[in-house]
């Protein structure tokens, strides 16, 4: 339990930071004490990951005062943070793909910590310690997202760490997973070490932190601990009215087969990724597939097989295809005329390019849809259709010409999926649909996600949050070293059953008693 008896672990007094258009902390008022688990609460663009980068050192306040245990100082740099024991594991990760895991912590901790070479033992040990086990010789760029998380943890607790910031860090982690670091992280309390956690999981804000402050609109607007509320009460400390944010969808059986994959083996030649073995799935009109599995299990593969990132031969081309048509010989463009959207699982990078306007990362994947004509970009156009985005999935930003950089990332996620589903697909691809998105924006994005359904659509989702996937599925199937479980529909499956998938066990079946019940 938090220690109040000395000096507060961290105070902020009036913190206040202002952008172009935009007030992101407003005289905000925060105490942390030592041993403590904070949760910081509200909905995307509440001020949240800004508050968090002014601790750390990455962004100045315009005013306002930090107060690390009992002495006021300014907080310059993250290095400087890091001297003082402050640690931070970014929603957006903040490691060099081209390095190993070990050169990356290394940079991240100093000369005086060691070479990569000499910190390898430790990074096991300490990786193996916390559940989390990583190989320190691993380039960045060969490991999934939910691997590349565990670096950033194992990088801050490779510290002597007093406060630690996590900002949505089981969003690609899956539910063991998650109560593995929660382990973790009450260890590390238990330890005195202060700990400001972030999330939009509020069953997982109930069950780890102590107390909670909640922002919206940039000002605090009210605390609470957390155990003593309900998923909707915190819910309504967030958004307000909290009307709609728990739904249940009705099944669909599907129509005619959209998708289809066949026996596809493809073998990774990165050493250390992961080779699919005899994957079949098909996704029918008018419904949502779903697939579980822990990260590094071949999601990344497939997901880059079905986009047309990574093709296959002609000869190979009807292992993949669309309304009967060949398509795994066929580049990204090529799929899209034919019916693909897809939404990444990496959002800044991959999903959108960070410098550039979102009138411009609209363009970049709805360029066939009448927005060039004759070689010229018809900028009305492609005006209206960022307009259209912004305004249908509530996208808080200033206008369509803010680069992608500066949005909040469930601000991100919402336009990058609006994005595709306002293409009208006959087939949506979509990686972790609301990863770090708050729950409102969580519970429109399922709402377009079932409406894209109703209209027809095939939908294919890839997610690591059962609890997700078992809302919006009407069939589901669970990836676990690149074999691909058989589908079975959700309503007759069970949380027991698709993590027996996820671990391999393909061939258990649920006891009626286990079975999800009808919705």
């Amino acid at each position: 339990m938090p220690d109040s008896t000395n000096h507060a672990r961290l105070q902020l007094r009036q913190i206040t930071k202002r952008y172009p258009g935009c007030l992101a902390n407003d005289a905000i008022d925060l105490t942390i004490q030592p041993g403590e688990i904070h949760a910081l609460l509200g909905e995307n663009g509440a001020g949240k990951s800004t508050l968090m980068k002014i601790i750390y050192g990455v962004v100045q306040p315009d005013a306002g005062q930090i107060v690390w245990q009992g002495k006021p100082l300014t907080m310059r740099t993250p290095a400087q943070a890091r001297e003082l024991g402050v640690g931070m594991v970014f929603q957006h990760f903040s490691l060099f793909e081209t390095l190993t895991v070990a050169q990356n912590i290394a940079l991240a901790m100093g000369s005086a910590a060691g070479t990569p070479k000499q910190l390898e033992p430790r990074i096991r040990e300490v990786s193996q310690r916390y559940g989390m086990a990583l190989e320190p010789q691993r380039l960045v760029h060969s490991l999934s997202i939910g691997e590349r998380q565990k670096v950033e943890i194992i990088r801050c607790l490779m510290q002597d760490i007093r406060l630690l910031i996590l900002d949505e860090p089981t969003s690609v982690l899956t539910p063991q997973e998650a109560e593995d670091l929660f382990i973790t992280l009450r260890r590390l309390a238990d330890e005195g070490c202060s700990i400001l956690f972030i999330s939009h999981k509020l069953g997982e804000v109930r069950a780890l932190c102590h107390s909670a402050t909640v922002l919206r609109g940039g000002k605090v607007s009210g605390h609470c601990v957390p155990a003593e509320c309900s998923d909707l009460q915190l819910a309504r400390l967030m958004v307000g009215d909290a009307e709609g944010l728990v739904a249940h969808y009705p099944k669909a059986l599907g129509d005619t087969p959209f998708l289809q994959v066949d026996t596809l083996s493809w073998h990774n030649p990165d050493p250390f990724g992961c080779s699919l073995v005899d994957v079949n799935l098909e996704v029918r009109r008018g419904e949502i597939v779903a697939i579980a599995g822990v990260a590094g299990n071949g999601q990344d593969e497939l997901l880059a097989l079905l986009s047309g990132e990574q093709t296959l031969s002609k000869s190979q081309a009807q292992l993949i295809r669309f309304a009967g048509q060949a398509v795994a010989h066929l580049r990204p463009d090529a799929r899209r005329r034919k019916g693909l959207a897809f939404v990444p699982a990496e959002r800044l990078g991959h999903g959108a390019v960070p410098e550039m306007s979102l009138a411009d990362n609209a363009l970049l994947t709805a360029f066939q849809r009448g927005l060039v004509s004759k070689g010229l970009i018809q900028r009305s156009k492609v005006q209206a259709l960022a307009e259209a985005i912004i305004q249908r999935f509530a996208v808080k930003t200033p206008d369509a010409q803010t680069p992608a950089r500066s949005l909040s990332g469930g601000n991100l996620q919402k336009f990058i999926l609006g994005r595709e589903i306002l293409q009208n697909p006959k087939l949506l691809v979509a990686a972790h649909p609301t990863w770090g998105v708050d729950v409102g924006a969580a519970a429109a994005i399922h709402r377009a996600l079932i409406a894209l359904r109703d209209a027809g659509a095939a939908i294919l989702v890839i997610s690591e949050d059962l609890d997700e996937l078992f809302q919006i599925s009407d069939r589901l199937a669970a990836l676990s070293g690149g074999r691909l479980s058989a589908l079975a529909p959700t309503v007759q499956t069970s949380h027991a059953q698709i993590g027996g998938w996820m671990a391999g066990q393909f061939d258990a079946i649920p006891s009626q008693s286990e079975a999800a019940p009808l919705i």
